[in-house]
C-alpha cells in the first residue's frame, strides 16, 4: 500500500533525505540488527537478521561469509523499512558504525586472507595462554582476549603465526573492509590487549614484553604493528568507500563518502545505551550470562583476577566482573513450574509464570529461608571452578516455601557476581553514583532490581533506557561523531537522557542482611559444589 502524506512525519522524512541520521549495526551472538536513528536520537527504523555460531573441529566459529549475507540482509529489511515508514529511498546517512561481540581471534595475511577460521569469545582453549600472559604482564588477561587466542597459538606451534599481517575484532573487521582503515574503538581494543588510560593507545610496555616472549621464535613481525590503531569515541575513523557502500548495499543506492565511527565492542554499546560511560557509574546485564560494568575513577590497587580491565569507548578505564552463568538454570525451574501447570490442565502464559514466580519471592524469608542453590551449568572463573553443575541444598531446618525457592534461585543468579563485585566495592573501595540493571530477569517490576540493590547495597535504576540495544548504542556514538562537542558523558547526558524515566530503589537494610546471610552459606557451600563437579 502507497504511504500518503497524512501518514508520514514530516520531521522524520526531512532527517531522511538530508541525512540529518546516524546508522548503528551490531552482530551479537544470534542477532544482527540495524538500528536508524534521526536527530532526536531516537530509531526511525530497524533491521535484523538471524544467525548463530557452530562447532567445527573443536572451535566455536563464524563463517565470514555469514557475515555479508547477514549485514546485507539487516541493512536491507531496515532500508525497505525507512522507505516504508517516509517513502524516502534511503541513500545516505549522516554517520554510520559498526559493533560486535568482543575479543576471538581474526588473522588475515598480506593479501587479507583469512589464516584459520575466526575464534569467538566462546572458546575456552586458552588457559594456558592466559595464564602466562597474565603472570608476565602482573594483569588479568582472560581466555577470550584476542592476545591470549594469538600467544596459544604460538604455543601450539600453528604455522600461520608466521604470515600474519593483521590482527582485529570482528568489528575491527568489518570496519576494515568497509573503510579501508585498520582501526578500533578503544573500548573494543581493551578486549584485545591492555590499554594505557594515560595514552589511550595498547600498552607500550606491555607490548614490548611480549615481543621479548616470542623473540627466539623469529617471527617477522611485532606485536604492535599487528594490531589495529586505537581511537576514543569522537574521532573519525575513515569513511565509507565505494567498494564498502556496495558490499554493504548491492542495491548500488547507499553512497560511499559517509562518515564513519570507530568501530566498538558489545560492552561498550551497552555502556552507551544504559547511559554509564561516566565515571562512578555501573551497569548491570543479566542473561545467558551476567555481568557488571564499572567504570573506575583511577587504578586499582593491584591485580585482581576476578576482574577484567576494559574502558569505555572514551577511553575510560572500567572494571568488568564477568560470570559465566545467568538466569538458564533459573528458568530451567519456571519452565519445571510449567510442566506441572500443564498437567493440572492450566493454561498459563510464560510472562504470567514467570512474574507470579517472581513475585512470589518478595514473600520469603530475607535470607530465602536458610537454603542454596548454585546455578553453574558452566565453570565460573570468579570462583575457580572450571565446571560446574546446578545445585539446590536446604537442612532439615530451612523453610521450604515456593517464596523462598524462588528467592533462593533468584540470590544463586547473583550470587557469582556479588563475588567479583566484592572485589571492587570492598577490596578496592570503589564508589558508585549510580547502578543500571537490564536484561530478562529485570523485567518483573521490583523484584530482581531490589535483590540486586540489596545484593550490591547501592541503588539500582530500570527503565527503559536501552532502546534497541547495542545497535542503538552504536547509532548514538555515530551520532555523538556527527555532535563534535562535549565529552560522551556530558552529551548522553544533555541529547539522549534527559528526559528518560527510569524507577529506582534503595537498599531496604534487612534485604541487605538477608542476602548477605545467603552470601555466607554461598561461600561456605563452595565445596559442595566442587565435589559434585568430581564425582557427578
Amino acid at each position: 500500500m502507497a504511504i500518503t502524506e497524512v501518514t508520514v512525519d514530516q520531521s522524520v522524512r526531512a532527517a531522511v533525505q538530508s541525512a540529518n541520521t546516524a546508522l548503528g549495526i551490531e552482530f551479537g551472538s544470534t542477532r544482527i540488527k540495524a538500528v536508524l536513528i534521526g536527530p532526536d536520537q531516537q530509531p526511525i527504523a530497524t533491521g535484523g537478521y538471524e544467525w548463530k555460531s557452530k562447532l567445527e573441529n573443536g572451535v566455536w566459529t563464524y563463517d565470514l561469509d555469514a557475515v555479508w549475507t547477514g549485514v546485507r540482509a539487516a541493512y536491507a529489511e531496515l532500508a525497505a523499512n525507512v522507505e516504508s515508514a517516509t517513502g524516502v529511498t534511503l541513500e545516505r546517512v549522516g554517520a554510520l558504525g559498526f559493533s560486535a561481540m568482543m575479543h576471538g581471534y581474526l588473522a588475515f595475511d598480506a593479501d587479507g586472507g583469512l589464516l584459520v577460521p575466526f575464534r569467538t569469545w566462546q572458546n575456552t582453549s586458552t588457559a594456558e595462554a592466559s595464564a602466562v600472559l597474565t603472570r608476565e604482564f602482573q594483569h588479568n588477561i582472560p581466555q577470550r582476549w584476542s592476545v591470549a587466542h594469538l600467544y596459544q597459538a604460538i604455543l601450539g606451534d600453528e604455522p600461520h603465526v608466521a604470515d600474519i599481517d593483521y590482527l582485529t575484532t570482528l568489528a575491527g573487521y568489518v570496519h576494515w573492509r568497509l573503510s579501508g582503515e585498520r582501526v578500533t574503538g578503544v573500548g573494543d581494543g581493551s578486549g584485545m590487549f591492555p590499554i594505557d588510560v594515560a595514552t589511550g593507545g595498547f600498552d607500550e610496555g606491555m607490548l614490548a614484553r611480549f615481543d621479548e616472549l616470542v623473540a627466539e621464535r623469529g617471527y617477522p613481525w611485532r606485536l604492535g604493528a599487528l594490531l589495529p590503531s586505537v581511537l576514543p569515541a569522537g574521532r573519525q575513523a575513515g569513511a565509507l568507500t565505494a567498494e564498502g557502500a556496495l558490499l554493504l548495499d548491492p542495491t548500488r543506492r547507499l553512497q560511499a563518502g559517509i562518515p564513519m565511527a570507530p568501530p566498538e565492542g558489545d560492552a561498550g554499546t551497552g555502556m552507551v545505551a544504559t547511559n554509564s560511560v561516566a565515571r562512578r557509574t555501573a551497569n548491570v546485564s543479566a542473561g545467558t550470562s551476567i555481568f557488571a560494568m564499572v567504570v573506575l575513577e583511577g587504578p586499582l590497587s593491584r591485580q585482581h583476577e576476578e576482574i577484567d580491565l576494559v574502558t569505555t569507548p572514551a577511553g575510560d578505564l572500567v572494571g568488568m566482573a564477568h560470570c559465566n552463568n545467568g538466569t538458564i538454570d533459573l528458568s530451567a525451574w519456571v519452565a519445571l513450574f510449567g510442566e506441572v501447570a500443564a498437567a493440572l490442565g492450566a493454561d498459563v502464559d510464560a510472562n504470567t509464570l514467570f512474574e507470579t514466580l517472581y513475585r512470589a519471592a518478595l514473600g520469603g524469608d530475607a535470607d530465602g529461608g536458610g537454603m542454596l542453590a548454585y546455578n553453574y551449568l558452566a565453570g565460573e572463573h570468579v570462583v575457580g571452578l572450571e565446571a560446574g553443575r546446578p545445585l539446590f541444598v536446604r537442612t532439615p531446618e530451612s523453610r521450604f516455601t515456593l517464596a523462598n525457592f524462588m528467592r533462593t534461585h533468584l540470590f544463586a543468579s547473583l550470587g557469582a557476581l556479588r563475588v567479583g563485585m566484592d572485589v571492587l566495592l570492598k577490596d578496592e573501595g570503589v564508589q558508585l553514583d549510580s547502578m543500571f540493571a537490564h536484561g530478562g530477569l529485570f523485567k518483573t517490576k521490583g523484584v530482581a532490581q531490589g535483590f540486586l540493590a540489596a545484593a550490591m547495597n547501592t541503588p539500582v535504576s530500570v527503565g527503559d533506557l536501552a532502546g534497541e540495544g547495542g545497535a542503538w548504542g552504536m547509532a548514538l556514538l555515530a551520532q555523538y561523531l556527527r555532535a563534535g562537542e562535549g565529552s560522551l558523558a556530558e552529551w548522553l547526558a544533555a541529547e539522549v537522557f534527559a528526559g528518560a524515566e527510569v524507577v529506582t530503589l534503595d537498599p531496604a537494610q534487612a534485604d541487605v542482611d538477608g542476602f548477605d546471610a545467603f552470601m555466607s552459606r554461598y561461600r561456605a557451600g563452595l565445596p559442595v559444589e566442587r565435589a559434585a563437579v568430581e564425582l557427578i
